[in-house]
């Protein structure tokens, strides 16, 4: 029997902005215990949790002090275990967040680590002398702004934070932390968890040699200059090191000990992530998913999305993607993509039918499933590090991360009976579940009906993909397993094309969840956003041609 990962569909759920049962502004787990059956109506194979555990909430909860512990914002460890038990009753799968890259330092473990040279954990941390005339040892940069690099007086050395100077970066080198995360994790598996959502997945190794990295020879294609000068480098020594595969090794061999459970990291890699999610997910004993940034961006492009999958899978056959549009890092597609599209409800129809129709598996982040867009917030509305720092050219991403609305009326419709962490503004509210909930042509309707689709055609969770050759902006392909094929042809625009459909079977006809589409013969009229699914025999030689 196939793997419920393999090809199943994640929701994200961001605890914080889910619901909130206590009326302190801020989701916690009691919260989505009240709406898990929203999740089940959904279809959705399992929910991933983002961070749960204690932390200062520097970094919203991405800065860990004590793995073992729930925070009380969300609430407690006795919350956790009712939320895995009442989600496995409606037969959804929970896994968590892991964010082991680096910690709070808040943490006991580095706040022993600094107090010298020679304590128990002295070498947990990356600790660093300086260079002769004071300054860090290297030209590493942090992904929030600034150098890597924070001076401790106590211990008279630098410390390596790839983030938040409040984040300081654990060293995987020392195998004693390693066994230490380890057990961290064993303790979660212990608790009934499904698996994990690995933070940073590829941050867990530095060279060792800490040599400076060079530039960036690639130049962005979207802005003139860097807003942030994190991306004037090639990060070739700051991370992703080829340690990392032995420790990732490591981390299978312990979820093969809880037969079910899964893995999916996060390659945070602009240049090469579609590469490493396949050395990351390649040989059967490494993590059983990866997904990196390459769709999380402004490309939109039928050349993109193929380049990728096929990338992907010529690095890794055996590997295995988890595919995704927008999560809680970065601006939601829906406003990502609007340029390429008139109708915001078309566009989160065809973005649901793209993504749920790719080889790998899926993982659709909370509000997807209402076509929320981007939240337009004030510089004094922000909450998040990255924004506060690089405004305005980059807002951050509490834009993505604002309330979800439940119930009809004012804001924050539902989500708490207090002040929301982050507002709730008219372009949200105006989508609200109840509302949706009652009209059968809305994309909340549309989501459940196309995630009950998906699973009736097996090819789609687990056969083959071979992309047809078509010109922009035009992406065709076949999902076949067996004697089942799917053809899918995708309009990636806002103006009307017309394909040619050759040697179709007499009396073909569209799958239900097609959109704006129409066949003449042999042509095939696609609208603004259109696109076909066609069931066809393996055996069918049909063709699309345009361009």
């Amino acid at each position: 029997m196939t793997e419920w990962w393999r090809g199943g569909v994640i929701y994200q759920v961001y605890p914080r902005s889910f619901q909130d049962s206590n009326g302190d502004g801020v989701g916690d787990l009691p919260g989505i215990i009240a709406r898990l059956d929203h999740i089940a109506r959904l279809g959705v194979d399992c929910i991933w949790l983002s961070p749960i555990t204690q932390s200062p909430q520097a970094d919203m909860g991405y800065d860990v002090s004590d793995y073992r512990e729930v925070d009380r914002l969300f609430g407690s460890l006795h919350d956790f275990d009712s939320l895995v038990e009442q989600a496995h009753a409606r037969g959804l799968k929970v896994i968590m967040d892991q964010v082991v890259s680096h910690t709070s330092d808040q943490h006991p473990w580095f706040e022993e680590s600094r107090l010298n040279r020679t304590n128990a954990k002295a070498d947990w941390y990356v600790w660093a002398d300086p260079l002769p005339d004071g300054s860090p040892p290297n030209n590493w940069p942090a992904v929030f702004g600034g150098r890597a690099w924070e001076w401790n007086p106590t211990r008279g050395q630098y410390y390596l934070h790839n983030f938040l100077a409040s984040q300081p970066d654990l060293n995987f080198h020392n195998p004693d932390v390693q066994q230490a995360v380890l057990d961290v994790m064993r303790f979660w598996l212990e608790r009934g968890i499904d698996g994990f959502r690995l933070d940073t997945v590829n941050y867990y190794f530095h060279d060792k040699k800490l040599r400076s990295n060079p530039a960036n020879k690639v130049k962005n294609e979207h802005l003139p200059y860097a807003v942030n000068p994190y991306d004037m480098q090639e990060h070739k020594f700051s991370k992703s090191q080829p340690e990392n595969v032995d420790f990732l090794r490591r981390v299978r061999a312990l979820l093969n000990q809880y037969p079910g459970t899964t893995s999916v990291g996060e390659v945070g890699d602009s240049h090469k992530s579609v590469k490493l999610m396949a050395e990351y997910t390649s040989g059967g004993d490494t993590l059983h998913m990866c997904y990196g940034f390459d769709f999380l961006g402004p490309d939109f492009t039928a050349a993109h999305f193929r380049k990728c999958i096929e990338q992907f899978f010529k690095a890794g056959p055996d590997g295995w993607p988890c595919w995704s549009f927008s999560n809680h890092d970065v601006p939601r597609h829906m406003t990502r993509w609007a340029r390429f599209s008139q109708s915001p409800a078309e566009l989160a129809r065809q973005a649901a039918a793209l993504v749920l129709s790719l080889k790998g598996s899926v993982c659709l982040y909370q509000g997807e499933e209402l076509g929320l867009p981007e939240t337009d917030l004030l510089f004094e509305e922000l909450t998040d590090p990255r924004g506060i720092r690089f405004w305005p050219e980059d807002k951050g991403r509490d834009g993505c991360r604002t309330p979800i609305p439940w119930e009809q009326g004012e804001a924050p419709n539902g989500f708490t009976s207090g002040t929301p962490w982050l507002p709730v503004k008219p372009a949200q509210s105006v989508l609200n579940v109840a509302g949706q909930d009652a009209d059968p042509n809305s994309t909340l309707a549309f989501y459940r009906a196309i995630l009950a689709w998906r699973k009736s055609h097996p090819a789609l969770r687990e056969g083959s993909i071979a992309f047809l050759k078509t010109g922009e902006p035009i992406l065709a392909f076949r999902r076949t397993l067996g004697d089942a094929s799917l053809l899918c042809v995708f309009n990636l625009s806002s103006q009307a094309r017309e394909v040619e459909l050759l040697s179709l079977p007499r009396g073909t006809e569209f799958e239900t969840v097609s959109q704006n589409a129409a066949l003449s013969g042999k042509t095939l009229t696609l609208g603004a956003n259109g696109y076909a699914m066609v069931a066809l025999p393996a055996t069918s030689k049909a063709k699309v041609r345009y361009g």
